[in-house]
């Protein structure tokens, strides 16, 4: 059986909790087995997952997090960054990862777009991971 990692952010915890809810639900209805970690925010999540890469333990990983614009440019570096690494992960390394950080204005839009009940997008990044897999597994790549 598939073993998945979530790893969220911790920095805007009830919005990643509200994630999580969507991604919990997603996995337990796939029948996959899952572990949580959290990180201080959304710059760390890449570094968590390729620390959890190293550790061969995972088929797949699935990020969760939550930017929101403020009044300086670190909304766009977190946001290019956190991004990029997981993109640098999923080439490099083959591996499967389904994103679901949030990157919105304001409050309002991040919990749109997190309750299970609205855009649900823990759902989102888990059903991506899991196919993601499924396409690992087709083309019997290893890493």
């Amino acid at each position: 059986m598939p073993h998945v990692l979530i790893v969220d952010s911790s920095f805007y915890t009830d919005i990643a909790d509200e994630l999580y809810k969507g991604a919990e639900a997603a996995l337990k209805k796939a029948k996959v087995t899952f572990d949580r970690v959290s990180v201080p925010g959304a710059f760390e999540i890449p570094a968590a997952i390729r620390f959890a890469i190293e550790s061969g333990k995972y088929a797949g990983y699935v990020a969760l997090g939550c930017v929101i614009r403020g009044e300086t440019t670190h909304y766009d570096y977190v946001c290019e960054e956190s991004a990029r690494g997981l993109m640098d992960l999923a080439l490099q390394k083959s591996a499967a990862i389904g994103y679901g950080i949030l990157t919105v204005e304001n409050e309002e839009q991040a919990f749109a777009r997190a309750k299970v009940s609205e855009g649900n997008k823990g759902k989102f990044a888990v059903e991506a991971c899991l196919r993601m897999m499924e396409l690992k597994e087709k083309f019997k790549v290893r890493g």
